[in-house]
């Protein structure tokens, strides 16, 4: 069995979330920033540390675009875990799996506290792994039923469709991801972020959770949407590292500091925030953080 077969055996949807919620609750957890370096030819290297009073690990992976042009894997690395007291290496989780079922976790429970109706089909749009990962989180753990898929290529969109069907789920392809959104009170976008591909904004009642840019230069949200989710709706961030990488906010011009963290919600300390517009849309924007791969960790050496 793979190094990632094992991972994610290790982490379920279900309990990823739940883990993922009460790290949000920790105040032992300290996450440093993330140390990005760019590497030639638009790849980057991360370096994310993470710890809290019993496990401290490091995600040392690399993302590098162009792969997807020749099949290979955008994200590649591992994750390190240590046990705090005694400072001896646990073991080694596979750092693209767990980046690709913590984000899925993280969308979850993000639904799971903030969507107000899952009846009806999820769209997703982008058909890569974070594309089959939210397929999968939301299925089993929201009990989503139908499935509608949108990608740059109808080949890669089908191919996300075969799997859900496989599942026994209802699924298929559209190919304006634009005119299916209003049709589905869920959505969730995880594309490379190269360019907008959602313009219109939400309606009442639905949920997106955007996890493509994580840069201030990626994209995937138009600034109209943004602008009327922040007036008639909610915003939601996973962190206030959101702050300086949340690109579809920043390029709408979005005081991002005034939203409220995925954490609040999870505490409800900002009651206030979140009381406002309750009936509107709710756009979760997600841009990744080493404390959910600790929260994975967690799961999977202390559970």
């Amino acid at each position: 069995m793979s190094d990632a077969d094992l991972t994610s055996r290790r982490l379920p949807y279900k309990a990823l979330a739940a883990e993922i919620a009460s790290l949000a609750s920790d105040t032992s957890v300290q996450v440093p920033a993330r140390l990005v370096q760019a590497l030639p030819g638009g790849a980057s290297l991360f370096v994310m540390p993470a710890h809290d009073a019993r496990l401290a690990i490091t995600k040392l992976i690399t993302f590098t675009p162009a792969n997807a042009a020749s099949g290979l894997p955008t994200i590649q690395g591992d994750v390190a875990v240590f046990d705090v007291k005694t400072g001896s290496r646990l073991g080694w989780l596979d750092g693209p799996t767990v980046t690709a079922r913590r984000t899925a976790a993280v969308s979850l429970l993000a639904a799971q506290s903030l969507a107000t109706s899952t009846n009806g089909p999820l769209l997703l749009v982008g058909a890569g792994v974070q594309g089959r990962s939210h397929l999968d989180a939301f299925a089993d753990g929201l009990g989503v039923k139908e499935v509608w898929v949108a990608s740059r290529t109808a080949q890669s969109a089908q191919l996300l469709v075969d799997y859900a069907l496989a599942r026994g789920l209802k699924a298929k392809v559209v190919m304006d991801p634009d005119h299916a959104a209003p049709d589905c009170p869920l959505i969730v976008t995880c594309t490379p972020a190269q360019a907008v591909i959602l313009h219109s904004p939400l309606k009442a009642g639905q949920f997106l959770a955007a996890v493509g840019a994580f840069t201030p230069r990626m994209v995937e949200l138009s600034p109209a949407l943004c602008k009327a989710a922040a007036t008639v709706g909610r915003i939601v961030v996973d962190t206030l590292d959101a702050c300086h990488e949340a690109g579809d906010l920043l390029q709408a011009g979005l005081e991002v500091s005034q939203f409220p963290t995925l954490a609040d919600v999870v505490r409800e300390s900002h009651e206030p925030k979140l009381s406002i517009h309750r009936r509107g849309p709710v756009l979760f924007k997600s841009c990744g953080w080493a404390g959910w791969d600790l929260a994975a960790a967690r799961l999977a050496f202390c559970a």
